[in-house]
Order: C-alpha cells, then structure tokens, then sequence
C-alpha cells in the first residue's frame, strides 16, 4: 500500500497545525495539574469531556475528511478530531506531539454471540434487552479463552504509512493496550438477561458464583496472553482511565520497568459493576467485587466505577488494592458520597449530558449541578468528566458553551 501525494499533503497539514498547538506552553501546565491530581496532591478540580457526537455535524469543514484512502481517512479524522475539541472542547485537554499508531492483533473471542430485541431512537444510541442463552452451569463451558495472536507485518506497515502520511511535525509511536476496560459483567449480562441474573442472585446464587468466576478466569487467562506476547504500553500517559479523567502521571511505570515490556502493574487498571447499581452494597460484593479484585490486584493503579451510583459502597472499596480514582454516576447523594470518599480518592463525577439535548442548550441546569457538586466536594481531590452525550442537536455551540462555563466554575472553585 501507498500513500498518494494528495493524501500526504492534507495529513501533514494538519499535522503541522497539531505540532503548533502541541508547543504551547499551557500543556505543561495541565500535564502538572494532572498529576498533582493523580498524586491526591490539592489542584482546582480538573474539567475533561469526552463522548461527543461528532457524528452529528461531521460535515463541518473543520471535520469533513478529504483523504481518498481509507487508512489514511482514518488518521486524518484522528487529528480532526484533536484539533475540533482543541477549538471547540478545550476544558483541561492536553495536546501531545505524537500520533499512536497501535499495535495489530487478532483476538478469537469468546465463541459465544448474545441475542438481542433491539429498540430504535433518532440519536445513534439504542436500548436492548437480551435474550438469555446461559441458563445452566453447562452453558458456561461456551465461554471460551480467547486467542490472542499477534500481526507484527500489520503494526510495521500502518507504523510506516502513519509516519509517511504524517511526515516530521509529529512523532509516530507504536502504542499497545495502554488501558484495559474491565467490566466483565456488562459482557456477561447479554448471554444472561438482566430480569434473569437478579432472580438468579437470590434463587441460584451458586449459579451466578460459578458464571463470573468463569468470566473472570477467562479476563486473566486473555491478559496473561497480552504481557506474555508484549501486546501492552505502559500508561502514564495523555489517555482515559476507566471513566475518569486522564492518567498522567510520575507513579506509573514502575522503577524496575525495563522501558520494552510493559506488564499490568505497569499501568493504570479500572473495573465497574454497572449492572449491580440496584443491588446493595452486600450483593454487589458478594457476586462482583470479590471477583473483579483478582484483575485488580495485578495493576499499579486503579480506578473504579462508572454508571453506578457508589455514595453508599465506599466501605467495600476501600479495600481495593492502590486505588486512587472513584467514578460516580450523577444520581447520588452528593452529600453521602463526598463524605464517603473525603480526601483518599479522587471524586470523579458525571454531571447529567441532558443539558445538551432539548431545544435549546439548558445553561442554567447545567451550572446549578455543576455549583452544587463544587460546593459538596470543596478542598476534595475532584474531576468533572462530562461524558454519554447521545445528541448535542448538531450544534456544536452547546458542547463549548458547557466547556467555557465548567472551567469558569472551576477556576473560581480554586
């Protein structure tokens, strides 16, 4: 495969416009911020959005992809991107001089599909119910180990045609899994059904036992085969944790890391129970934490939670092994919660994407959450991560309007 000089020279461009950007001094400054967050150290909290539809006005000449070639359309709308929510969706962004080109595998799977009844709405986003196909301890011999087999002929050649489209403005770096999204029972719940598996707690317990620890043995035998193949990256880096913020930081990798093979420890690792936001603090131990801390324990910092609401389970975490970030979902006791995570972690809140969705963008909801939710957690470790926006109504006003005000809040905080 070649790189046509038309691609080439549009791919640059835009390189050298995210190469400028990139020497900006601001971005030393949010890398510090990060970390001092990362560390518990007081910083103003930290503001970061995530999850915008830019499907929605992909046509935009600042989005619009000109490129002929398919991967080269793919590493053009790569820095599109970056530089849209650079103009458009700041909040505390760091723009790195460095394109990823990732890593190439092939992953068998599990060997087992999930049923689904399918509903349809105007915005991209679907809900479904599923149809249970795991309903005895036989049925869990149809989970199977994935195979993990690696394309090193695959990584050289998107490698070399990044850095031929890219040119000298930015640096291209061979990246691997630098963070693994660990939410076994979101996966599990499609072949169980979700009436099914509430049911099952309480009537077949040791059904339910035997589901995840099947699932789980499965999680570690696939990572085993990612550190043994050198498929991960250590993740300090400008890059999502779990559901939270950015990871920058100078606790990650380890100091015995040999700077080649980056091993679980070596990076930041998250777990979440969504399915489990209904159950009590008990249930979601019993049939979920215990399991997920086998996966935890392998990593060198962790993160935790996502949609569920944890105001009332902070005493079960609390014995997660190096954990440093708690992700709560926006319906919580505000108050409950901030008391329960004081100073230890960092509070990583969601305030509700709703805002953007209605005939005109709702300012004044948006900050009266935003002021209580400051207000609760002052003098805390705290992140507002705005994130799951289904529409934005194609206006892209809305999404800077909420950025300009959440730092404004932010920075008065401080």
């Amino acid at each position: 495969m070649t790189v046509s000089a038309h691609d080439r020279q549009i791919v640059s461009e835009l390189s050298r416009q995210a190469a400028e950007i990139a020497a900006l001094p601001v971005h030393a400054e949010k890398r510090a911020m990060w970390t001092r967050l990362n560390r518990l150290e007081p910083v103003r909290p930290m503001v970061w959005i995530d999850e915008i539809p830019l499907w929605e006005f992909q046509d935009h000449p600042e989005l619009k992809c000109l490129c002929e070639d398919e991967f080269a359309r793919g590493v053009e709308w790569g820095l599109r991107a970056r530089l849209w929510h650079w103009n458009h969706a700041r909040c505390d962004m760091v723009v790195d001089s460095v394109v990823h080109s990732a890593v190439a595998w092939h992953d068998a799977g599990y060997g087992i599909g999930h049923r689904e009844i399918r509903g349809q709405t105007d915005y991209g986003m679907n809900a479904a119910d599923f149809v249970p196909v795991l309903r005895s301890e036989a049925d869990l011999g149809k989970i199977k180990v994935p195979v993990i087999t690696p394309d090193p002929a695959a990584t050289d050649r998107a490698a070399a045609m990044t850095l031929d489209l890219i040119g000298d403005a930015l640096r291209v770096e061979k990246r691997g899994l630098a963070t693994i999204w660990f939410a076994p029972w979101d996966e599990l719940v499609r072949w169980w059904g979700i009436t099914e598996l509430y049911e099952d707690m309480i009537e077949r317990p040791a059904f339910v036992h035997a589901g995840i620890a099947r699932m789980i043995d499965v999680w570690l035998a696939r990572l085993d085969q990612l550190d043994s193949l050198n498929l991960l990256s250590a993740s300090d880096g400008n890059h999502r944790v779990g559901s939270g913020g950015l990871g920058i930081t100078d606790e990650l990798p380890q100091k015995d890391f040999d700077g080649k093979h980056a091993r679980p420890i070596d990076q930041w690792g998250m777990a979440t129970g969504q399915i489990f936001s209904e159950a009590s603090p008990a249930m979601h131990e019993e049939f979920c934490l215990r399991y997920e801390m086998k996966w935890m324990e392998r990593f060198g910092l962790i993160a935790y939670g996502c949609c569920e609401p944890l105001h009332d389970k902070m005493a079960m975490l609390r014995r997660v092994p190096r954990l440093r970030r708690i992700s709560m979902s926006r319906f919580i006791k505000i108050e409950k919660g901030a008391e329960a995570v004081g100073k230890d972690y960092i509070f990583s809140y969601k305030p509700g994407p709703g805002v953007f969705a209605g005939s005109s963008f709702d300012r004044a909801e948006a900050e009266r959450e935003l002021r209580r939710v400051l207000d609760c957690t002052r003098g805390m470790r705290v992140e507002l991560i705005m994130k799951d926006i289904s529409t934005c109504r194609a206006d892209p006003a809305r999404i800077q309007a909420w950025c300009e005000m959440a730092v404004g809040l932010a920075e008065a905080c401080a």
